[in-house]
């Protein structure tokens, strides 16, 4: 019993002393806020746009029939691999044949209407030569008669007779060389209708020669949409028959880029895609091509962007749906911070005035990747962060290989145009973009007066791809020792989708703060709940 009882006290004052030390612990640590915190760190970090679309052939034919008629024959199926010429599919011939020997019995009966015209031409001149003769006969004797008149062996009536045998002669004459003009019209009417009766046969044979469905091109027939005996109807529209891929190891895949992403699209960016017949699998290709022209599905705008890719395998098949990830941009040994600690807003916690308006002063210089005249051939500063001005400055001395003079040249034109940016802080802030504009065109005139034809190509594409990169702004919290959060509104970059790259700029106030390492917060406190403590002393937890 005695036993029983220590036990039982030594259990009690256990609990005790536990629900003390519990008790003592709140009231130290009551009401101090605990973040969900991460850190700022360097590394890679690439941009990209997701979208779907459908895999397809780069060239594919829709063999159809220009005539109507009745399938006798088909000669492929789905899968075929044709060549160009190859006899795929039989319309039934016979109607198509008759006519043709109906076109040409027309024509020969044409041909006989020609050779019927030549005769009567060729009566038609010798009966001119009739009234020719006629004529010279009449002359004669009407000379005669009038010289016999003169020596008075006939009388006058006879002249008078043989003058109107004259004129009867060459009326005659006339009618018989009209009659050749009236045959030979008939022999060119008879020729014309021999052209257009043989016309009329080449037409029909072309449209027995289209009884043959062949292939136009070389490759694997994927759709087959007609069956033996079935009619085929070529009135309004040309029915389609066939379907071939020319090429089935070399594809595409046409993507839907939503309006908001298509301006970060280019031809050249890398891209992989995946596909549901193969899980876990990641296939690579690349954009040939962003068609302009818009579709516009239920007030959504998209645009095709067009992903090539090599399928040499064969494993991937026409009208598969592949999930697209297009690359948009890609920086190296950057800083950055999660995207969650930009969603963050401790209340009562606001960044330093000074670094606020020290940041918005340089906005304007710093604005776009030929907005600063940057230093000649500065590196990018591993602990403060980089300007974008010095990258995209060393980005065109290392790809466009300039020359000494042509970097002496380009330095130049960046240092010259420094002041004017910074002239820009005393323009009105409605008018600031047009002068940033106008500027940076200038520089760019100015760099492209320098550069070779061929690397004036390369700077444009360079351009191009830095307009594409959007500065925003953005605020975070870090850390300090003191356990105490400090705002900081910070310029952005690129984003992946879990980190955003971190602009900062060298010698400016937060440098020194937003450095690799630097604890960021993520999440807002959780702040443990200090019990309330009773009149009478700390309440015991049992």
């Amino acid at each position: 019993m005695k036993k029983s009882s220590w036990m039982a006290g030594a259990v009690m004052l256990a609990l005790v002393a536990g629900g003390g030390a519990w008790w003592w612990n709140s009231r130290s640590t009551g009401g101090e806020a605990t973040y969900r915190t991460g850190k700022l760190e360097r590394g890679a970090l690439m941009a990209t746009v997701s979208a779907s679309g459908n895999v397809n052939p780069v060239s594919q034919v829709s063999v159809s029939s220009q005539i109507s008629g009745q399938i006798k024959e088909l000669f492929a199926d789905f899968n075929s691999e044709v060549k160009a010429g190859q006899l795929i599919a039989q319309i039934d011939p016979a109607t198509y044949e008759y006519r043709v020997r109906s076109a040409e019995a027309d024509l020969d009966a044409a041909q006989a209407n020609v050779l019927t015209a030549q005769a009567n031409a060729t009566v038609a001149r010798a009966s001119v030569s009739r009234a020719q003769t006629d004529l010279a006969e009449a002359r004669r004797i009407h000379e005669r008669n009038l010289r016999l008149i003169d020596q008075g062996f006939i009388a006058q009536s006879e002249a008078d007779r043989t003058r109107a045998a004259v004129a009867t002669a060459e009326e005659a004459l006339k009618g018989a060389q009209a009659q050749v003009g009236v045959t030979e019209a008939q022999i060119k009417t008879a020729q014309a209708t021999v052209a257009q009766r043989t016309a009329l046969v080449a037409q029909a044979k072309v449209d027995l020669g289209r009884t043959r469905i062949v292939s136009p091109v070389g490759g694997i027939v994927i759709k087959r949409a007609v069956e033996q005996g079935q009619t085929v109807a070529a009135s309004l529209a040309a029915p389609e028959m066939f379907v071939i891929a020319q090429n089935l190891s070399d594809m595409q895949v046409d993507a839907s880029i939503d309006e908001a992403d298509v301006g970060r699209i280019r031809s050249g960016q890398k891209a992989s895609f995946t596909v549901d017949a193969f899980p876990g699998q990641t296939f690579e290709g690349e954009v040939r091509q962003v068609r302009k022209a818009a579709q516009n599905v239920a007030n959504v705008v998209t645009y095709i962007a067009v992903v090539g890719f090599q399928n040499g395998s064969g494993r991937l098949l026409p009208g598969m749906t592949a999930n697209v990830r297009i690359v948009t941009d890609q920086r190296d040994n950057v800083l950055k911070v999660p995207n969650a600690a930009l969603r963050v807003r401790v209340p009562g916690v606001e960044p330093e005035k000074v670094a606020a308006q020290a940041d918005q002063a340089s906005a304007g210089s710093q604005k776009g990747s030929e907005s600063a005249a940057p230093a000649p051939a500065a590196p990018a500063t591993p602990t403060g962060g980089s300007n974008p001005a010095t990258e995209f400055r060393n980005k065109l001395v290392a790809e466009l290989k300039l020359d000494t003079a042509q970097t002496e040249k380009v330095d130049a034109i960046y240092a010259e145009a420094r002041p004017r940016f910074m002239a820009l802080r005393d323009v009105p802030e409605a008018e600031r973009p047009k002068a940033r504009e106008r500027i940076t065109a200038d520089i760019r005139a100015r760099i492209g007066d320098v550069l070779t034809p061929e690397q004036k190509t390369k700077y444009a594409t360079l351009v191009a791809e830095s307009a594409g990169r959007q500065t925003t702004r953005g605020r975070i919290h870090l850390l300090g020792v003191d356990n105490k959060p400090k705002a900081y509104d910070v310029r952005l970059g690129i984003s992946d989708g879990s980190a955003t790259e971190l602009l900062v700029r060298p010698g400016s106030p937060e440098a020194e703060a937003l450095t690799e390492g630097a604890t960021v917060i993520t999440g807002l406190p959780t702040t443990a709940a200090a019990p309330k403590p009773a009149t009478g002393g700390p309440r015991p937890p049992f």
